[in-house]
């Protein structure tokens, strides 16, 4: 008897596995209902009845981003924020524009894979796996290079030209955490003392860092 329960149990266990999945959609779309104060995993849906073909278009990538900033980098994002149509489809796009010399900092998308597409320019890319061995090449003009979910990336454009790419991800919100901002421009702050055992710096160290990654007061 107890063999035949053992059995029984390796049988659902593996039946479970096997149906451990997104569930399929139940019905044609899931408007997103930003105005909604329910949340459940996503946004509750908008009402059929006042859904239009605006929820489903955007035209925000289409011009390249003024990338004027520390890092020479702007990310414009078409996540389910920008377009209620994605809610609960599990895909989004951003636009990456990068200034000669610029740098999209090592970041995670906790929630995605992403692969990018080149469309203009010559990048340096890479990520880093759990036994911290760095995964890296150059990408051109053309040419696609992917980042497993969750894992630290980076992108950065060594040449004298601007670069784009056009990023996807099997998610329609990834959600981004830049590793320098993460750590040193949180709120509340991490503990003084947590940042300069781990980065093996001193006070002064990390106070300066923070004063570089503050928010721009307007």
């Amino acid at each position: 008897m107890e063999t035949k329960v053992h059995a029984f149990l390796l049988i659902l266990t593996a039946i479970c596995g096997a149906f451990a999945y997104d569930p399929d959609l139940l019905q044609d779309t899931c408007v997103a209902d930003t105005s909604s104060d329910i949340r459940l995993n996503g946004f509750a849906c908008k009402k059929q009845e006042n859904v239009t073909a605006a929820d489903f278009f955007y035209a925000g990538l289409a011009k390249p981003g003024v990338a004027n900033n520390s890092v020479g980098s702007i990310v414009t994002a078409a996540n389910v924020e920008k377009v209620p149509g994605l809610n609960t489809l599990g895909v989004s796009l951003s636009r990456i524009d990068y200034a000669p010399g610029g740098l999209n900092p090592p970041h995670t998308h906790p929630r995605a894979t992403e692969i990018i597409f080149v469309l203009e320019g010559e990048l340096d890319v890479g990520f880093i796996t759990t036994a911290n061995k760095l995964i890296s090449t150059t990408v051109k003009k053309g040419e696609i290079f992917v980042f497993p979910k969750a894992l630290v990336h980076f992108q950065k454009n060594n040449g004298d030209k601007a670069a784009s790419v056009i990023s996807a991800f099997n998610s329609q919100l990834p959600g981004t955490q830049s590793i320098a901002v993460t750590l040193f421009a949180s709120t509340p702050a991490v503990p003084e003392n947590v940042l300069t055992k781990a980065f093996q710096i001193g006070t002064k160290e990390v106070d300066k860092i923070k004063s570089r990654l503050a928010p721009k007061k307007t």
